[in-house]
């Protein structure tokens, strides 16, 4: 049975293609135990309330963005990959924070 290539992580996100990414969102769920980046919950799980609750200007963001449920985030000034989030907390991050 062929391994799965692991990667050091971090890496520089837009140096990926689109499978790699998905990859590398799976080796930082591994990492992660499967909780998310930003919140701490599980991305099993929906994002929790007092993200939700944040509201968030949609038009920022790319039509489909919370098709995918979980997110690789990665910083937009380094280009380095931080972890798995949901996809939520990614526009929070994003919108709140400039990530």
């Amino acid at each position: 049975m062929k391994k799965e290539k692991e990667y050091n992580l971090p890496v520089d996100y837009n140096s990926l293609a689109a499978g790699e990414r998905k990859k590398v969102r799976q080796q930082y769920i591994q990492q992660q135990e499967g909780k998310c980046f930003y919140s701490g919950e599980s991305l099993e799980s929906p994002p929790p309330i007092r993200i939700t609750d944040l509201e968030i200007d949609w038009s920022l963001f790319p039509k489909g963005f919370l098709n995918a449920p979980i997110h690789l985030q990665h910083d937009h000034g380094t280009g380095l990959t931080e972890g798995a989030v949901h996809g939520y907390c990614n526009a929070v991050m994003w919108e709140y924070e400039g990530r």
